[in-house]
């Protein structure tokens, strides 16, 4: 089928280095995989395209700058255009990562009759209140609500996610948690020598706990070295901090998606050290550790138990404890055969049930009786 692909979030480049950005490349790859068309609708286009996905059409129509007042009004005549452009090329699907002041996947069913599926990735009013400025509340809530209840089908990737689109008018959410992609991330044999290798990935920002991992570490001595795959506003803190510690740290910056398999075999251990408090994540992270086979230490919080079978395929750990973080990795840096014995355990669980293939094929599941295969 041909497949529009909508993201008017112009803090999301389709071909960058956040997560989001990865979640964007998945889907577009999964769908591909199917041998469906895919043509993306953006905000932000981003420079870091993969080879794989070079051919992929975009069409990219630019969120003007100005005071956050005049950037809400950009985007949502943007996500306007876009909708127009997409409803003049004719799709079978519309599936729209839900973004901020954005009806461009009602707009073009309306336009065209395609079936729409909202893919709906955090509660980003909420988000945007709390963390970043919100000034046209009731447009922002006005626009989720229509998004929300035109939708033929809204996927969460989380519990709370569903519950925050049900609170906004979604009627029937469907809970589809992230995924990997177990072709580009494999495992590695890695040696038993030397300290144990300890890995964060991600964006480095304070509700990742990071600063948490960097106490545990420490507590470990020369028995650990920490790597973090990753930038962001926390990064000159976190590298004092370790250095304060005595943690050997490595940093890579920020890593293009096709790199990460490869910083991923320099370690042992992955680490998810999320702090207490709200849990509405489907972490990208965990699942790529999984995928390459790597022993997952993490909070036992939120999506997370579901994902890490505590003692199969990881360990789990109190949130927000250093020391019971530190003895977790104590474990695993004490016995080799327990981090290769989940480590097998890990990637096994993410080819069986954690693919980007499966995660999609459970969302458009749900139109099958509707939208062609």
């Amino acid at each position: 089928m041909r497949v529009a692909y909508v993201c008017a979030d112009p803090g999301v480049p389709v071909f960058g280095t956040k997560g989001s950005s990865v979640h964007i490349q998945e889907i577009i790859r999964a769908f591909r995989s199917r041998g469906d068309e895919v043509v993306v609708y953006c905000t932000r286009r981003g420079h870091d395209v993969p080879d794989d996905l070079a051919e992929v059409r975009v069409v990219e129509v630019r969120v003007a700058g100005g005071d956050p007042a005049e950037r809400e009004q950009s985007i949502a005549a943007a996500s306007a255009l876009l909708a127009i452009r997409a409803a003049q090329d004719g799709f079978d699907l519309v599936y729209e990562r839900f973004s901020l002041f954005s009806r461009a996947g009602a707009h073009i069913a309306d336009a065209t009759g395609a079936r729409v599926v909202l893919e709906v990735n955090a509660p980003l009013i909420d988000e945007q209140r709390e963390h970043r400025v919100l000034v046209d509340d009731a447009e922002a809530e006005s626009a989720a609500r229509t998004a929300l209840t035109t939708a033929h089908v809204v996927a969460c990737v989380s519990e709370p996610v569903a519950d925050w689109a049900r609170a906004h008018g979604a009627a029937a959410p469907i809970v589809a948690p992230n995924g990997v992609n177990t072709s580009r991330i494999r495992p590695i044999h890695r040696g038993d020598d030397g300290p144990l290798r300890v890995g964060f990935v991600g964006t480095l920002k304070p509700w990742h706990g990071v600063e948490v991992l960097i106490d545990a570490v420490a507590m470990l001595g020369d028995r650990a070295t920490l790597t973090l795959i990753g930038d962001g506003p926390e990064a000159a803190s976190l590298r004092a901090r370790a250095a304060a510690r005595g943690v050997a740290l490595t940093e890579t910056g920020a890593v293009r998606p096709a790199d990460i398999p490869r910083h991923l075999a320099n370690l042992d251990v992955g680490a998810a050290p999320y702090p207490d408090g709200q849990a509405y994540f489907s972490p990208l992270k965990v699942y790529e550790y999984l995928a390459a086979g790597l022993p997952v230490v993490a909070s036992r919080i939120g999506q997370i138990p579901a994902i890490v079978a505590d003692g199969r395929s990881g360990l789990l750990v109190e949130p927000g404890s250093a020391a019971d973080l530190a003895r977790a990795l104590a474990r695993l840096a004490d016995d080799p055969a327990l981090r290769e014995r989940l480590g097998a355990e890990a990637r096994t669980d993410a080819v069986a049930h954690h693919d980007w293939s499966q995660v999609l094929e459970r969302i458009l599941a749900d139109t099958s009786a509707e939208v062609p295969a």
